[in-house]
């Protein structure tokens, strides 16, 4: 084997690029009926060529009756009205690969809406023959539900069916029944549809809630969360331990992998949430898996160095060989990051995020700091919120329009939008923040470019040098370069010893460094030889 890097095969698009997430209904409308669509979106692709990202991901545009804001799908392989039409899509598709950009589609296997025509025909009778398509069972003993199994927007799991006399099974709303995927016939018609978009041209999907697809074959109860407290949030007093992640889940995987490959580079993104040590078997067990398994650590820990650090390493450790990393800072179900930790330190996240060794994805709107925004109770749309008010698990605040600039609706609409806006869009907007080398936007766009031109950012190695007071630091290298990134996560002055080098960037534009790092300060250096 030839160690002449000349000789290597060029590392795949999505391990050099950078994914940007998209909630299209918040994004850009095209037609003042305030909710954002495909021609919005086509609209602003030079937005994305300026900005630097690589690939553009939408969140679901199937038609829906929109039970789950699209998450609910009735017909898998067209384009619901409100977003336009499957023509508008193609114009769209045409217009991203012009730009030389990819474009990702949002795939949700585990559950259809309960209006597609698999379940209208499955719930008509017993003896239907897509009956098996769904999961369904006889009431338990005591005449309740089959088992105890909670869905993840509280309540019961299983729905009485007064026509058939069974219930059916949802992970989520009971407008969204989960399919069977023990059914060689379901498998088959899913890879239908991802051969459908495949042949359309699209550049992957993103896999909704993979981890769920496949469910223990004898329905045993799920054991009680012996940590449960009350406002965890009612899916929390079990343990999904028989209700997701099951063993026979990877062959699907592996199936859908052995299908994209057979178009090229294309990318499979898997929605998983578990532990890093099982969500790295997603990468493949007997046969190749999804090319990236959502990591989404970065959400969830503690705000500090320190866990950071052990995260990164541990996450490093586990990675099966030639699985690639990626990392996330929020996305269309979770806080955003500049509520987290506020906007100061969301400039180092940023760093954070665009410098650590592996593919990125951003998340709408956090590229000009974007916020949780407060929605008030009689303007609440999320299903999740309405069942379960006032815990925090609302999303809502997390899918509010984009800002693009100071004019009414800030340039997102010229109807009322279908979420408020935040509240300081009138300097909080792409336009605004563009004309400002300073603001978030201005952070991410350099972040973005400096990514690009240095290859040890985008392909290089990693090293941890330092997860200790306040402070991360470590070194990405390719070749001869060596590029050395230190981040303070507090808002004091930490002490570090900095190795001399070229100052690449640093996250505060005022003021000469003293060798240590100031309140709030990323910096980006190269290394001198």
């Amino acid at each position: 084997m030839s160690n002449n890097p000349a000789d290597l095969a060029p590392a795949p698009w999505w391990e050099r690029g950078v994914l940007y997430q998209i909630y299209p209904r918040s994004f850009q409308d095209s037609d003042g009926d305030g909710v954002g669509d495909l021609a919005g979106i086509e609209r602003r692709l030079d937005y994305f060529v300026d900005l630097g990202v690589d690939a553009i991901w939408l969140s679901p545009i199937f038609p829906s009756p929109m039970a789950d804001f699209g998450y609910d799908v009735s017909d898998y392989v067209g384009v619901d009205p409100l977003f336009g039409s499957l023509e508008d899509f193609d114009r769209l598709l045409a217009a991203t690969h012009r730009r030389g950009l990819k474009l990702l589609l949002d795939l949700v296997p585990n559950h259809s809406s309960d209006r597609h025509a698999w379940f209208i025909e499955s719930r008509s009778s017993r003896d239907n023959p897509k009956r098996d398509w769904y999961i369904w069972r006889d009431p338990g003993p005591d005449g309740g539900p089959p088992n105890n199994w909670i869905s993840d927007f509280g309540g019961s799991s299983w729905e009485w069916d007064e026509t058939t006399g069974q219930y059916y099974l949802h992970a989520f709303l009971k407008e969204q029944p989960d399919l069977n995927w023990r059914n060689p016939e379901v498998r088959a018609a899913m890879l239908d549809v991802m051969r459908f978009w495949f042949d359309r041209g699209v550049d992957g999907f993103r896999i909704d809630v993979l981890w769920h697809m496949v469910k223990a074959e004898d329905l045993r109860d799920n054991p009680p969360n012996p940590d449960y407290r009350p406002g965890m949030g009612d899916m929390n007093r079990v343990l999904q331990l028989h209700s997701t992640d099951q063993p026979e889940v990877h062959e699907i995987a592996a199936e859908m992998r052995s299908l994209a490959d057979q178009f090229g580079e294309r990318l499979l993104v898997g929605e998983i949430y578990l532990p890093v040590e099982r969500l790295v078997r997603y990468y493949g067990v007997d046969a190749p898996g999804v090319h990236l398994p959502f990591n989404f650590q970065l959400i969830d820990l503690q705000w500090n160095a320190a866990a950071i650090g052990e995260a990164i390493q541990r996450y490093e450790e586990a990675l099966p060989a030639g699985g690639w990393p990626n990392w996330v800072l929020g996305n269309h179900d979770r806080p955003r990051i500049a509520a987290k930790v506020g906007e100061a330190q969301a400039r180092v996240a940023a760093v954070l995020l665009l410098t650590l060794r592996g593919t990125p994805t951003i998340y709408y709107g956090d590229e000009i700091g974007l916020a949780d925004v407060s929605i008030p109770a009689n303007e609440v749309k999320d299903p999740r919120e309405l069942r379960e008010p006032g815990i925090g698990l609302g999303r809502d605040p997390v899918r509010t329009p984009m800002g693009w600039d100071g004019s009414p609706h800030a340039g997102f609409t010229s109807g009322k939008p279908w979420l408020p806006l935040h509240v300081d869009w009138p300097r909080r907007n792409v336009e605004a923040e563009i004309a400002n080398p300073g603001s978030m936007l201005g952070l991410y766009r350099a972040l973005l470019a400096l990514r690009r031109s240095e290859t040890a950012l985008s392909e290089g190695g990693f090293e941890l040098v330092n997860s200790q007071d306040d402070v991360l630091a470590y070194r990405r290298s390719q070749g001869d370069t060596c590029i050395f990134v230190a981040l303070n996560l507090s808002g004091e002055r930490r002490a570090i010893t900095l190795p001399s080098g070229e100052l690449l960037l640093s996250t505060i534009d005022h003021g000469e460094s003293d060798g240590s790092l100031r309140p709030n300060e990323g910096i980006i250096l190269r290394m001198a030889d």
